[in-house]
């Protein structure tokens, strides 16, 4: 600070306003800054919402043909961000829906001001008089005829500060909706069926044992009338002992020899 600006602020006279080009070690400052001015904005308008998402505000700051300007009051405790401006020289970002050949038929070549921010707190003290006076000499000097921006329509304050600048409606975009009737997606709630045995609720259902049918004769076959054959009568009871080849049972036999079923 030289000698002559620490006389003036010394007298009480207004404090000045400094203008540079925005540093890497600026950035989460100017973040915050941004998300304090546009609070109340957001709440009032359908636009897009400002500032855009803190990666693509660090994104800006990477790209080429793209000025962000700070605007500070310095003061004893350090600088006092009071105003932020952006502004490109070509149109930028995907969700931008200005048409480039609008420009060139009508023979312009604006400087888009992609953002301007002054400080709630210092409104109506020349900030933003003093940031359009250097996006214009910006634009004068890279050889552009207009300065571009974006306003919302209901946001009474910035049109008469800019209409009050010698600016005027570019287009006639407004934005507009309509109400439609629909349907909900999901069904409402549905009142549950009373259980038949309320003393049986939550036990597990036996199972159904399904009614004997009557075996059918096949086709071609007749149901005999004959009472079944005798069974074959046990064996009459012997004495312990080894038995003899002739007492063997022939199923017996095939039993000890591993039998199974036969090749």
């Amino acid at each position: 600070m030289s000698k002559a600006e620490s006389s003036t602020r010394a007298a009480g006279e207004e404090s000045l306003i400094y203008v540079r080009r925005i540093h890497r070690r600026d950035l989460n400052r100017v973040w915050e800054f941004l998300k304090k001015v546009f609070r109340d904005v957001n709440r009032e308008t359908v636009e897009y919402q400002r500032p855009r998402s803190k990666k693509r505000f660090l994104e800006v700051y990477e790209e080429e043909g793209v000025e962000q300007l700070l605007f500070e009051v310095r003061a004893a405790h350090g600088q006092e961000i009071v105003g932020y401006a952006e502004c490109a020289f070509e149109i930028t970002g995907t969700d931008n829906w200005m048409n480039e050949r609008y420009f060139t038929k009508h023979d312009m070549r604006p400087l888009f001001v992609e953002e301007l921010a002054v400080h709630p707190e210092y409104q109506g003290r020349g900030v933003g008089a003093f940031m359009l006076e250097q996006l214009e000499h910006l634009a004068r000097i890279h050889g552009c005829t207009h300065l571009v921006l974006e306003v919302a329509e209901n946001n009474d304050g910035a049109l008469k500060f800019y209409r009050k600048r010698s600016f005027y409606r570019l287009d006639a975009a407004i934005f507009m909706a309509k109400k439609v009737a629909v349907d909900a997606e999901l069904l409402p709630p549905r009142a549950l069926k009373k259980p038949r045995n309320p003393e049986a609720l939550g036990a597990p259902a036996k199972p159904k044992r399904a009614p004997r049918r009557p075996l059918k004769a096949r086709s071609g076959e007749k149901r005999s009338s004959a009472p079944p054959p005798a069974s074959r009568p046990l064996p009459a009871a012997r004495p312990p002992g080894p038995a003899t080849d002739e007492e063997i049972d022939p199923l017996d036999e095939a039993e000890n020899d591993g039998g199974g079923d036969p090749p």
